[in-house]
C-alpha cells in the first residue's frame, strides 16, 4: 500500500526534471472529450494533435494536462487503451509527457437543454465557451449532475481509475495523476469527495511512480476558512496544485499561502485574460517560482475557448459595468491557422522556457562537479 509521498521524496522528483510547463490539451478538431477519446473520427484528430504538438514543442512545451473520458472507456473498452497508447506515443514523440485526469465536477444541472454522455458525431454550438449553450460554464443554482453518483456507475468509474492506473503505473510518458478536477463546482460542494477519496484509495494501493495531486480551485487565499473536499486536496496530493484565472496579485497571495505546505506548487490551470490573468505577468512569475504551469487551451477550435463563459454574457446583461475585458480572447494561444493570437505572448513564453532550461542544465552540471 503506498503512502502520500514524504516531501523529500517529492521535492527530489520535482527537481529532477526540467520545469513543468504546457497547456491543458484538445485538439483544434475535437469538440469535446468524447471526440478526442472515442474511435470516430480518432486517426484524424490524433493526424492533428501531432501537428499541434509540435508546435507546443517549437513553443517550449514539454508537458500537457489531459481529461479522459469514462464513458468511452465504458463503451469501447476493448480498443480505449490501444488508442490512449498511441496518443502517448505521439506526445513523447515531441518530447511532451502527460498528466491525466480522472474525476470531474465541472457539470452542468440536469435540466431542459441537457443531454446525455453519447459516442457518435458530437453536437457542438457556435460562439459558446466550451461548444454548448447548456453547458457548466452557465448560471446555475441547481447542482450539477454527474453520472457517478448512481452508485452502480460509481464502482464501474473505480475499476475505470484501477485498471488505467494499473496499466501505466511506471510509464515514464504519464508524469502526474492528477485525481479530479475541482471537487465542489457546480454547487456539488462535497457531494464528490466520498469518491474523490475513493479514487485516491485506489492509487495509492497501486503505489504508481507518478505522484499525485488535485487542484484547490477557491479559498486558497485564506485557508483558515478552506472548504472541507479543498482541505482534502491540500492534506493528501503529493504535489500541491491549484487553479486561478484571476489577476496576478490573487497568484501572489495564493502561491505564498500554498508555500507554507512545504511542497512543490503546480498551477493546473490558469489564462484567463478577460479578467487580467494574461501571459505577460503570469508566465515570469510561475518561470521564477519554478511553479510548474498549464495554461487552458492551446489551438483555437471546436471547443471555442476563447469565447467567455456563458455566465460572463449573463452579468453583464444584468450589469454593463461588470468587470471582464470583452474585447480579448479568453483562453488559448493559437489561432486556427497557427498563427499566434499575440506573437507577444508566444516570443515570451519562449524566452523564459529557454531560460529555464539553461538553469536545468546548470543545475545539473553543479550536482555532478
Amino acid at each position: 500500500m503506498g503512502e502520500r509521498w514524504s516531501k523529500e521524496r517529492v521535492w527530489q522528483w520535482y527537481n529532477s526534471r526540467p520545469w513543468l510547463r504546457g497547456c491543458n490539451y484538445m485538439s483544434a478538431d475535437c469538440a469535446n472529450r468524447i471526440d478526442q477519446w472515442q474511435s470516430l473520427g480518432f486517426e484524424e484528430r490524433l493526424e492533428t494533435t501531432d501537428r499541434e504538438l509540435a508546435l507546443a514543442a517549437e513553443t517550449g512545451f514539454n508537458t500537457i494536462r489531459i481529461v479522459l473520458e469514462f464513458i468511452v472507456w465504458k463503451e469501447e473498452h476493448d480498443t480505449f487503451f490501444e488508442r490512449f497508447d498511441r496518443y502517448l506515443d505521439v506526445c513523447a514523440k515531441h518530447g511532451i509527457s502527460c498528466m491525466v485526469v480522472f474525476g470531474n465536477d465541472c457539470m452542468p444541472p440536469k435540466r431542459e437543454g441537457w443531454r446525455p454522455l453519447e459516442l457518435g458525431v458530437q453536437h457542438y454550438d457556435w460562439g459558446y465557451h466550451g461548444g454548448r449553450k447548456n453547458s457548466q460554464h452557465g448560471t446555475f443554482s441547481e447542482m450539477g449532475y454527474h453520472i457517478i453518483d448512481d452508485p452502480e456507475i460509481a464502482k464501474e468509474h473505480y475499476e475505470w481509475v484501477r485498471e488505467t492506473v494499473t496499466r501505466y503505473k511506471d510509464d515514464e510518458r504519464i508524469i502526474i495523476w492528477d485525481v479530479w478536477n475541482e471537487p465542489g463546482n457546480s454547487n456539488r460542494g462535497t457531494t464528490s469527495l466520498p469518491h474523490i477519496k475513493k479514487f485516491f484509495e485506489i492509487i495509492r494501493e497501486i503505489d504508481p511512480i507518478q505522484p499525485l495531486t488535485a487542484a484547490v480551485w477557491r479559498g486558497a487565499w485564506n485557508l483558515e476558512k478552506i472548504s472541507k473536499e479543498q482541505r482534502y486536496l491540500l492534506d493528501n496530493s503529493d504535489i500541491i496544485s491549484y487553479h486561478n484565472y484571476g489577476p496576478y496579485t490573487d497568484n501572489i497571495i495564493i502561491i505564498r499561502n500554498l508555500k507554507t505546505f512545504g511542497r512543490p506548487i503546480i498551477n493546473t490551470e490558469w489564462l484567463g485574460r478577460c479578467n487580467g490573468n494574461n501571459v505577460q505577468e503570469m508566465f515570469p512569475l510561475f518561470y521564477l517560482e519554478k511553479i510548474g504551469c498549464y495554461n487552458w487551451g492551446f489551438v483555437a477550435g471546436k471547443y471555442q475557448t476563447y469565447e467567455p463563459y456563458n455566465s460572463a454574457w449573463d452579468k453583464y446583461e444584468k450589469d454593463p459595468n461588470f468587470k471582464f475585458d470583452f474585447t480579448k480572447w479568453y483562453h488559448d494561444l493559437y489561432r486556427p491557422s497557427y498563427h499566434p493570437y499575440d506573437p507577444k505572448e508566444i516570443e515570451l513564453i519562449k524566452r523564459f522556457c529557454r531560460l529555464a532550461d539553461q538553469d536545468f542544465e546548470k543545475s545539473k552540471e553543479k550536482k555532478y562537479d
